[in-house]
């Protein structure tokens, strides 16, 4: 991508997918960003990226703007035009979850988004968050953000999150997907172990349940056995709390120090895999 000079996006009302677009390409390429209508040479600019305004989606010249494609096409805003770009638009569908409502809201509004979502009209402003207005009220009031301005730096700081966010699983799922066993209990049912690995990552368990709900509904999985990242044992823990799996059952064994009262989790010194089939075996009514 061209490094940019400006981020270009229309001036008056603000709108969370302008936003997120130019909170992403701040992240990959920072500059001013500019709150005005673009002239015929920012459109022809490929060092203007120019967002959610300018009647062209024209990636080659950094032109990213929705509103003239027809009504009746999928839901698509500025934001799903600069990830497509990126190359990042899938594994952003399949990991953030509120970026699919975003598309709904700026294109469909929000009636038909409530009624996509099978929820009451009112119940989107009851879970609106007061920073999203704050942000969007305040972006509004400007007409150029440069580096070191408040609202530019959480901008940068959004992109990256989200960047970090969508790479960093992705990454994540891969190594998953490479190293992960599905283990087959008497019963049938499954359960996903993930083997001790060196460096251990910061948080073993994260990517597991996306791992598993990658496998389909049939997939069977009941438990996730995974590393403690707090000893050298493992974590057990029951998949979208299903309701025959109870650590409590294995509280009393001796090589299990903890189990939750609520039983979704327990944590054992065992590292044996037979030993770890066995405590979730156990665990299963």
């Amino acid at each position: 991508m061209t490094p940019f000079t400006t981020i270009l996006t229309h001036p008056g009302g603000a709108h969370k997918d302008e936003l997120l677009a130019c909170a992403v390409l701040l992240a990959v390429s920072p500059a001013p960003i500019v709150r005005r209508e673009p002239t015929a040479a920012d459109l022809d600019d490929p060092a203007v990226a120019v967002i959610d305004v300018g009647q062209r989606h024209e990636p080659a010249l950094n032109n990213f703007d929705h509103h003239q494609l027809p009504a009746d096409h999928p839901p698509t805003c500025s934001l799903t035009l600069v990830l497509q770009h990126l190359g990042l638009y899938a594994d952003a569908r399949e990991f953030c979850d509120w970026l699919e409502p975003a598309e709904w809201f700026d294109t469909r509004g929000p009636t038909r988004t409530a009624k996509w979502l099978g929820v009451e009209r009112e119940l989107l402003n009851k879970v609106h968050s007061p920073i999203d207005g704050t942000l969007l009220r305040r972006f509004a009031q400007t007409a150029r953000l440069d580096a070191g301005d408040p609202l530019w730096e959480i901008l940068r700081m959004t992109g990256e999150d989200i960047l970090g966010y969508v790479r960093g699983l992705r990454a994540r799922l891969d190594f998953i997907a490479a190293r992960a066993e599905l283990w087959t209990l008497p019963s049938g049912d499954k359960v996903l172990f993930m083997p001790r690995t060196e460096p251990l990552p910061e948080e073993p368990s994260a990517g597991l349940d996306r791992h598993v709900a990658s496998l389909g509904p049939d997939a069977g999985v009941i438990a996730l056995v995974y590393p403690d990242r707090r000893s050298t044992g493992h974590g057990l823990t029951r998949y979208r709390d299903h309701p025959r799996v109870d650590f409590n059952r294995v509280a009393a064994e001796p090589d299990v120090h903890f189990a939750h009262a609520s039983g979704f989790v327990a944590k054992t010194t065992a590292t044996d895999p037979a030993r770890l089939r066995e405590l979730v075996r156990l665990a299963v009514a």
